[in-house]
């Protein structure tokens, strides 16, 4: 399927995006230019902004859930299209945009659960009640690498919520993005929501800053690099309204002393490789016993080697290109500058924006504390745990960790030494580990924490209702 000509929808309306960007989008695979990147104008910006309808958050919560309900039914029948359009437009082989796509609907089916559940409604104790209501206007600012799945968590977090959304994409992969907001569009309509419920812009960053620093949008949920980060909370600190943030990450994997060499290099290689090293919990530094370094590295080269690198679209296809030749042009240029010793064995095509996935050595940790954003890492050797948690913790960011090891209570105990979000024993998949486990960042890796309840949560403030008991404080009464 070719991707749609870009509109956008804005009260209720959808028409095509008539400005464009100094950007030309091109085909992964091939590297051949398709089209130049779309924006929306202002002055569907400012419509958009002046039309977000707070009424939806009067609706009942039963209300809500039977729509998003509606709404993932409605998905289910489009996430095969919105996986190969992911696909085309990412470079991710479509053997992983495909699982991801039960992402999409299934978002709208687990807020709407949340719902029935009552996370909007707490009783703290007698007579008093705790109720969530929405902040108001929300905006969803998603990445390129994996959008559609991304705009689906966010969107019907708020929505369940009760916030009226304005959604935009990346500028380098909007196609299944739109499938999502055209198919969120006909369900809402069809059920009568406000016209003002959903909307969905083309723009970059700069559309984006502009509308976060707008005072008419009271939430920002955003998800990509930690300079847009930095500056989303910089403008959502300026009117004083919830940010929630997931940033880059440099996340490590501990190999500890008694793991197998050929398991730690799979894990090695399946996180260097997951969506062509282009995501945020992706392999940034093999930390790895001295004693083992040689071996593990001979295993991963071997596996790098196997990978069959070729076509997104190709149910054989293991590795696929980088998103646009920008960004395979700075990865490379990331990865050179390290200098070291580089692995590399994937062959990879001659044309398109394919890039061999490397383990660089020899890198001293100080030239290694940033996020490359690719299938690269460093690989550092240790010669005590106590140094190769040192390792695991050098640098600002927080996101994700990693620990391979045959004794799973030793490999634990190192895991709780990092300073991650969440880490992971044994594992490498680009799941979580749990489906109602919170998704925290920290430090440079982000501001609060991601979630099936936690992102449906932080599109709220709470409300404290009661009638005053036993612990009030009284004056004392005139004698």
């Amino acid at each position: 399927m070719m991707p749609a000509e870009p509109r956008d929808l804005v009260a209720g309306e959808w028409a095509p995006v008539e400005g464009v960007l100094d950007l030309v989008l091109e085909d992964p695979a091939t590297g051949a230019e398709l089209r130049p990147a779309a924006v929306s104008g202002g002055a569907r910006a400012e419509r958009a902004l002046a039309a977000a309808d707070p009424r939806w958050g009067g609706t009942p919560d039963a209300e809500r859930a039977e729509v998003l309900d509606a709404v993932a039914a409605a998905l289910e029948a489009v996430t095969g299209t919105i996986a190969e359009l992911e696909s085309r437009a990412t470079g991710v082989p479509i053997r992983q945009t495909a699982p991801l796509g039960a992402i999409v609907s299934g978002s709208f089916r687990l807020a709407a659960e949340r719902l029935r559940a009552g996370v909007l409604t707490e009783r703290p104790g007698p007579g008093v009640e705790v109720r969530r209501l929405p902040w108001g206007p929300a905006l969803c600012l998603v990445p390129w690498n994996a959008p559609a799945p991304m705009a689906a968590h966010k969107v019907a977090s708020a929505l369940a919520a009760g916030c009226p959304v304005i959604l935009k994409p990346s500028e380098y992969a909007p196609y299944g993005t739109q499938l999502l907001a055209e198919t969120v569009d006909a369900v809402l309509a069809e059920r009568g929501a406000p016209r003002g419920t959903f909307q969905f812009l083309h723009g970059d960053g700069r559309l984006g800053a502009a509308l976060t620093a707008d005072p008419r949008v009271r939430a920002v949920s955003f998800t990509g690099g930690t300079a847009g980060g930095t500056a989303v909370a910089a403008a959502c600190a300026a009117g004083l309204k919830p940010a929630q943030l997931e940033l880059g990450g440099n996340n490590p994997l501990v190999v500890m002393p008694d793991a197998d060499p050929d398991r730690a290099a799979r894990a090695a290689v399946d996180l260097l490789t997951t969506l062509n090293g282009q995501w945020c919990r992706a392999l940034g530094r093999l930390v790895v016993p001295a004693g083992l370094a040689d071996e593990v590295l001979a295993a991963a080269e071997a596996r790098l080697g196997a990978l069959r690198a070729g076509p997104p679209l190709d149910d054989g296809t293991d590795l696929g290109p980088l998103v646009h030749s920008r960004h395979r042009a700075l990865v490379a240029a990331r990865r050179d500058a390290l200098g070291g010793r580089i692995t590399m064995a994937t062959a990879v095509p001659g044309e398109g924006n394919y890039l061999s996935p490397a383990l660089v050595s020899d890198v001293p940790p100080e030239r290694a504390a940033e996020e490359i954003f690719g299938p690269v890492a460093t690989v550092h050797p240790y010669a005590t745990v106590e140094e190769a948690v040192a390792l695991a913790n050098g640098t600002g960011h927080g996101l994700e960790g990693y620990v391979v090891g045959s004794d799973e209570d030793a490999a634990l105990a190192v895991a709780r030494r990092i300073r991650a979000g969440e880490v992971k024993v044994n594992g490498s998949s680009v799941m979580s580990l749990h489906l109602f486990a919170p998704r925290p960042a920290w430090g440079m890796s982000g501001l609060g924490e991601e979630g099936t309840v936690e992102t449906l949560r932080f599109f709220t403030g709470a409300r404290v209702v009661g009638v005053e008991g036993r612990f009030a404080l009284h004056s004392r009464e005139p004698s």
